[in-house]
Parts: C-alpha cells; sequence; structure tokens
C-alpha cells in the first residue's frame, strides 16, 4: 500500500457524490484547531489507499471560494494521515486557445487573493517555502501519465491566477492577468496548495477548462443562466463531459500513486526549520492556532 492519497473535489464534486459515481464511506467532518473540516469520505479499494473531499461542501456549491475553510480541510487530511493530494478545479480559460472542456495539469500560479488565511504558521518565525516548483512534480507527472493513458484532451502546463471572489473578474483584470502571462483564472488553489507545501505534503491540479474568461470572447449577458451567458449550451455540454470522466481519471492517479512510492521534494520542505531546532518531528507542534 503506498502513502495515503487524497482527492479534493471542486466544482460539481458534490454532484458525483449525490450520484455516487464517487461513494465511499462517510467519516465525517474533523474537527481541527481552525474549526471543522469539510466531510471526509474514505473511497473503496478500487481507489487504493484513497480519501475524498469536497471543498465547496457534499450537497451542493453550500461554501463559495473565498469562505471555503482551507486550513481546517488540509489540516484535517494531514490528520488522516495523507500524504498526497490531488484536486481539481473548474477556472475559466484566458488564454484564447484553450478549449472548454479541456484538462490543464497547472503549473505555476499568480495569488490575487486578498483576505484569506494562508498560511499555518501566523505569527511565528518558521514558513519560507520555496515555491518552484510550485506543485508536486512527481505528482504531476502520475496525473499527466493517468491523462494520457486514458487518451483525454489536455496540456502538460498552465498558469493559473487565483482571485478572491466570489465576483467574476472585470475584462480590465483579464487583460492584466493576460499580460502577467496567466492561462487561467480561477478562486481556489490558493491558499491550498501552500498550505499543503507548509504541511510537507504533495499537492497537484488537474483543471478543466469552464469557459473562457471576460472579454476573451464576445459574449451577451444573460440573465438566469450560469455565469450570465458567460458560458453558452456547447460549453455547459463539454463541461459536464469532462466532469463525468473525473471517476475513472482519479481511480487511475489513485491506483499509480499507490505503486509508487519514490522520494519527493515536498517531503523535506520544512527540512531547514528542523535542522536548525526551530521545529520537531511531530507536525502537529508546527501550526499556530490563531
Amino acid at each position: 500500500m503506498g502513502l495515503k492519497f487524497a482527492v479534493l473535489g471542486g466544482s460539481q464534486a458534490y454532484d458525483l457524490l449525490k450520484s455516487g459515481d464517487i461513494n465511499g464511506e462517510r467519516l465525517g467532518e474533523i474537527k481541527t484547531p481552525y474549526g471543522d473540516s469539510q466531510p471526509v469520505f474514505q473511497l473503496g479499494a478500487e481507489y487504493g489507499n484513497a480519501v475524498f473531499m469536497s471543498r465547496h461542501g457534499e450537497k451542493g456549491y453550500s461554501t463559495t471560494a473565498p469562505f471555503v475553510n482551507y486550513r481546517a480541510n488540509i489540516y484535517a487530511l494531514k490528520e488522516q494521515g495523507v500524504s498526497r493530494i490531488i484536486s481539481w478545479s473548474g477556472p475559466g480559460a484566458i488564454n484564447p486557445e484553450y478549449r472548454i472542456g479541456q484538462f490543464v495539469v497547472t503549473d505555476d500560479i499568480i495569488d490575487e487573493t486578498r483576505r484569506r488565511e494562508t498560511t499555518f504558521y501566523k505569527n511565528r518565525g518558521v514558513g519560507f517555502v520555496r515555491q518552484s516548483p510550485v506543485f508536486c512534480p512527481t505528482l504531476r507527472e502520475l496525473a499527466k501519465s493517468s491523462l494520457n493513458s486514458l487518451s483525454l484532451d489536455f496540456l502538460d502546463k498552465g498558469t493559473y491566477v487565483c482571485t478572491e471572489g466570489p465576483r467574476l473578474e472585470t475584462p480590465a483584470e483579464i487583460k492584466k492577468f493576460a499580460i502577467y502571462g496567466a492561462d487561467l483564472v480561477g478562486m481556489t488553489l490558493v491558499p491550498e496548495v501552500f498550505l499543503a507545501k507548509e504541511l510537507e505534503m504533495c499537492y497537484a491540479s488537474i483543471c478543466y477548462v469552464t469557459n473562457y474568461a471576460e472579454g476573451i470572447v464576445d459574449r451577451p449577458f444573460k440573465p438566469g443562466e450560469l455565469f450570465e451567458g458567460l458560458a453558452d449550451d456547447e460549453d455547459r455540454e463539454n463541461v459536464r463531459k469532462a466532469v463525468f470522466n473525473f471517476p475513472q481519471i482519479l481511480k487511475k492517479i489513485a491506483n499509480e500513486a499507490a505503486g509508487n512510492n519514490e522520494p519527493c521534494v515536498c517531503q523535506s520542505l520544512m527540512a531547514r526549520h528542523k535542522n536548525r531546532g526551530d521545529i520537531g518531528a511531530d507536525w502537529h507542534d508546527w501550526v499556530s492556532h490563531g
């Protein structure tokens, strides 16, 4: 049995739970110093040694991105013995060459959030974690290998800009992000990836493109529709097909991860602080509770 693996589901993860396409034993919310996490599910043996969590809630989009308790979720997964996390997210495309429904294994990130708790080490003198590579190289290779073996359309890199939300971005903001070099815009990967790295957990993300960002294509305003018309019927169908593939993708990655125990740089990200005596072996003692 390999290192324990977690799937952090994003947009529409709750639909897959409701339909039974992803199921398992419900372990429930985990109490943490930062409050309760979202419910954790122990997945079946076909997923290897894996657990599942829907970051926005198990029954619907009950918690929007800026109000997700990211610290509680990551802490809870660590408490469950998780060493590796694959997240999924449904961002918009800034890069006009990207296709709706296409998968992207992101390799870099731009943080445009403003009011989120982004560290476990608040008011402490530790936590200077290098951010290159941002996402775990071992897990990214597993994700790419799995998508390739399933013959799915994907890009092997892309820069994700994370905005505060819950509002969508203005056309001028999207132009700015394009100048920065961003390919995708979403609201969830920050601070998840940074928090996971602080606890020496491997973290990678598979995104699926849900729409074109504001100003990339000409879409009229349509009240009452998803994103007020930013996504059309064809886009929604392509997204539906992408989400439908996630159980198969995650099963493939989880089983490949179960057979791969190679040492990873993520597992030694706090080594300097350990060597200096700032922190000990027990990760519970590393974090502040503020």
